[in-house]
């Protein structure tokens, strides 16, 4: 099995038991890291270190050990911030048309 598919196999496993709810559980690749935190109005540079940056910084405002990986844990709250931002922004569109 490639890395990427035990990555996946593992942050599903691992939603499940942190309370994914079923939608595509999100991957830890740069891309979708850079992707969620746009969505929470956040530009991260394109280094690996201001990548971890950003991580730390998260991980910190939540609570989690600030280490700069972007784990399952780390993933899944990531995308479920990200997730009630987009939400908001669309509630916030939608109230003023």
């Amino acid at each position: 099995m490639s890395a990427r598919g035990m990555l996946g196999l593992v942050g599903t496993a691992v939603g499940g038991l942190i309370g994914w709810n079923g939608d595509p559980l999100p991957t830890a690749d740069p891309a979708a890291l850079r992707d969620l935190f746009a969505d929470l109005g956040l530009r991260v540079g394109p280094a690996e270190d201001d990548l971890a940056a950003a991580v730390r910084g998260f991980q910190a405002r939540v609570g989690l050990a600030p280490d700069g990986v972007a784990g399952p844990h780390t993933v899944h709250l990531l995308a479920r911030y990200a997730k009630e931002a987009r939400e908001l922004h669309r509630f916030e569109r939608d109230v003023a048309a």
